[in-house]
């Protein structure tokens, strides 16, 4: 019985190695962004180096052509020059191949012609039909699909270290506008060394990370009562008058 028990436990712990192996690892929080060289449909692209010193983000997609695929890249085009102005470089991956890459973006700009946005696609697609990057990155959830990307989001900064990471269902679209106030917020928090409050947007006031002055400081700044204020023990906040 005894040996049985064994046997059966041994089979349950192999069986979860090949789960963790199958599904890759996904690069967390403050590890540097994993490299790779890939076809894109801007040409041999060597990721995250090309970019440079620009804060990036990689999206993975199920599959080129599909609804809830077209609706987030369409609006993604729509905010390019947005993100642009941000610093941002933007880049989109699926398992797909090349071919289908370009067909899909031709398909992707004629909609936006019609829809009298006429608007040239800047950022790179990424082919991975052997879904090598994919696994790299841990977009590969057999849980999901064995073969197809979740709707992945890397925001990696200058210094090509991962500041967020988030995963979404195939059948649920990405808030686009989301993705934007995350890279305002982490920008911010590090310009300005400050925390982002919940709910926080661009322009909204701040956290400190800890009290801003003491009773000499006060003395000296009279003005110091002004820019800051208290919600609660250790919860200080920075007055944002100029959101600009």
């Amino acid at each position: 019985m005894k040996k049985m028990k064994k046997t059966g436990l041994l089979v349950t712990l192999v069986f979860f190695e090949l789960m963790v192996w199958s599904q890759g690892g996904i690069p967390m929080l403050g590890m540097e962004a994993p490299s790779f060289t890939a076809n894109t449909t801007n040409g041999k692209m060597v990721f995250p180096e090309d970019f440079g010193n620009h804060w990036k983000i990689l999206l993975s997609h199920p599959k080129d052509f599909t609804p809830v695929c077209t609706s987030e890249i369409l609006e993604l085009a729509k905010m390019q020059e947005e993100f642009t102005d941000l610093g941002v470089k933007l880049a989109i991956i699926s398992t797909d191949d090349l071919a289908s890459h370009h067909q899909w973006k031709q398909y992707l700009e004629d909609i936006l012609l019609r829809s009298k946005n006429p608007t040239k696609i800047d950022f790179p697609f990424i082919e991975d039909k052997n879904a090598r990057i994919s696994d790299k990155y841990g977009m590969i959830h057999a849980w999901e699909n064995p073969t197809r990307d979740v709707r992945g989001v890397f925001i990696i900064n200058p210094d090509n270290v991962i500041q967020s990471v988030n995963f979404y269902p195939l059948n649920i679209g990405r808030n686009m506008d989301e993705i934007k106030r995350v890279v305002l917020a982490l920008q911010t928090s590090e310009k300005d060394q400050v925390l982002i409050p919940a709910n926080w947007n661009k322009g909204d006031d701040v956290l400190m990370k800890f009290v801003p002055y003491n009773q000499a400081d006060l003395d000296e700044n009279p003005d110091l009562k002004n820019q800051y204020y208290e919600r609660g023990v250790n919860l200080w906040y920075k007055k944002v008058d100029n959101p600009e």
